[in-house]
């Protein structure tokens, strides 16, 4: 990749390289394309310094859900590093009251009954209720929530009950940053994104039509795209973020 831009896309809980499928094809005509992977992790701290560990020097970084606070963690621990920034699909507050009781039954629904019992409760929400039903979106899902095990998704658990706030970091990035998000998102919605892009000066907020939580799989084409626009913004200055 010497010589080449790198952009970095990092999976949110449960996911692997595969929702990236689609984004990933396109942007390396451009530019070398890292997708690290989450397995094994219980802290977003760790899951980011694995992040800086494994891609050298400068990048531009897109995160889904939870990838999306690791990338946030990322700019924390090394704003230097990162050129530009994309936030789809995620949040930057605390845990919420009785999010640990809700977090909680799933990894006990893991643990007695299997991931795919899991993917078959955790998955339909996270599409669009008109998708819930399409075999060709679904089943792919659902193979990549059964390629990860009860104590992987525990692991990512804890991280995501753990995990900063963030909200006190956002106005102090630089780097051309997207929000990007699915208009009918039902875990992270469209109204939960809008401040995230007002805090950060001269980010840009897109909002994918008929699409939920899992934008880069539900709506590929428009959610790279919006990647496309976003790499090919001119930042102001030199400044990473």
């Amino acid at each position: 990749m010497s010589g080449r831009p790198v952009v970095v896309l990092l999976p949110g809980l449960l996911c692997d390289a595969g929702v990236w499928a689609h984004q990933a094809r396109a942007l390396e005509r451009d530019a070398g394309v890292v997708i690290p992977g989450f397995y094994g992790f219980d802290s977003i701290a760790a899951m980011a310094r694995s992040v800086l560990d494994a891609v050298p020097g400068r990048f531009a970084l897109a995160g889904h859900s939870m990838g999306g606070r690791v990338a946030l963690e990322v700019v924390r621990q090394a704003p230097e590093r990162v050129e530009r920034l994309a936030l789809l699909d995620t949040g930057v507050h605390p845990r919420k009251p009785g999010e640990e009781t809700s977090r909680q039954a799933l990894i006990d629904l893991a643990r007695s009954a299997g991931m795919a019992a899991l993917a078959a409760r955790w998955l339909p929400p996270m599409v669009h209720p008109d998708r819930v039903a399409d075999r060709a979106l679904m089943e792919p899902l659902t193979a990549m929530v059964c390629r990860a095990t009860p104590a992987i998704f525990e692991g990512q658990q804890r991280a995501l009950l753990d995990r900063p706030d963030a909200s006190g970091q956002l106005a102090a990035i630089r780097c051309p940053t997207a929000v990007i998000v699915g208009r009918q998102d039902g875990w992270s919605p469209v109204a939960q994104h809008e401040p995230i892009a007002a805090a950060i000066p001269g980010a840009t907020l897109t909002v994918i039509e008929e699409c939920g939580h899992m934008a880069t799989v539900e709506r590929p084409e428009a959610v790279t795209e919006a990647l496309l626009a976003w790499l090919r913004r001119e930042p102001e200055g030199s400044r990473a973020c």
